[in-house]
Parts: structure tokens; C-alpha cells; sequence
């Protein structure tokens, strides 16, 4: 977050836990808007760029697996 006083009494989120549940977020939801990439790049017959964001999607389903893990972590109090 921007701001260096909030701390959770808005949101309710420690901001470190805020932070890690947005980053999840995040990555699943550009795994999913590099589908629409891939079909786009496919069905112009771009191999090229459809490769290039198929590699970036399993990039940001990589990090939202291990984002996951950590959530899982932290959530049962490990």
C-alpha cells in the first residue's frame, strides 16, 4: 500500500496480509486475461507471441500457487 500509517484499522487487513491476498488476486487474474491473449495471438497464426504468453501465464500461475501456500500458511497459523 501507499500509505505508511495503515496498518489494518481500515480494512481490517494487516497490510502485509492485505498485500499478499491482492498479489493472489492479481495473479489469477492475469492468468486469465492471457488466455484471451493466447486465442487472440492463435487465431492470427502469431506461434511467436502465443508462446510468449503462454509462458507468462504459467509465470503468473506459478505465482499465485505459491502466494496460495503462503496464505495457506499464514491462515492456520503456521
Amino acid at each position: 500500500m501507499t500509505s505508511s500509517t495503515e496498518t489494518g484499522g481500515v480494512t481490517g487487513t494487516r497490510d502485509k496480509n492485505y498485500d499478499l491476498i491482492w498479489y493472489v488476486e492479481s495473479c489469477l487474474e492475469n492468468a486469465l486475461r492471457l488466455e484471451t491473449y493466447i486465442q487472440d495471438a492463435e487465431r492470427d497464426n502469431d506461434s511467436q507471441l502465443a508462446e510468449l504468453f503462454r509462458k507468462a501465464q504459467a509465470d503468473s500461475r506459478k505465482g499465485a500457487e505459491l502466494g496460495k501456500e503462503l496464505l495457506r500458511t499464514r491462515l492456520n497459523g503456521g
